[in-house]
């Protein structure tokens, strides 16, 4: 007899849509991968990862912390410092990054050929990416 599986991400009520929201995120992503090879202060990642805000960088180690992924020790010194690390499910999303990055830069080249001949569909409004990069 076939069990049913616990979860179904395509209930809308189901809890691991909220993971799926976290995980594929790009700030975690980047926050993943800076912190797979060790042990960062919040500066140091705020140097690492272009383009974040402080804001967005505590809300998203706030949010892995609280998923159970990351680790933050605090030092009591003046001022007082901060260092986060991956928790084993951490390193274990880790690997899964890993897996989807070695594949965006494998097909890199042919995302970028298609984008180029892309034709938006005549009446079609533009695409979010059309929009954000500039595209036509």
């Amino acid at each position: 007899m076939e069990t049913k599986p616990q979860w179904n991400m395509m209930s809308a009520a189901c809890p691991t849509r909220q993971v799926l929201d976290r995980i594929a995120d790009k700030w975690t992503m980047l926050v993943i991968v800076a912190l797979q090879d060790g042990t960062l202060r919040f500066s140091e990642l705020r140097r690492g990862i272009e383009g974040i805000s402080q804001k967005m960088l505590t809300q998203t180690l706030r949010a892995l912390e609280r998923d159970g992924m990351v680790e933050r020790d605090v030092i009591p010194t003046v001022p007082v410092t901060v260092r986060y690390t991956l928790t084993p499910l951490g390193h274990s999303l880790a690997d899964a990054v890993s897996v989807i990055r070695t594949w965006a830069y494998e097909n890199m080249t042919t995302i970028e050929k298609a984008r180029a001949t892309y034709t938006v569909p005549s009446g079609a409004p533009p695409t979010p990416m059309a929009v954000s990069s500039g595209a036509a």
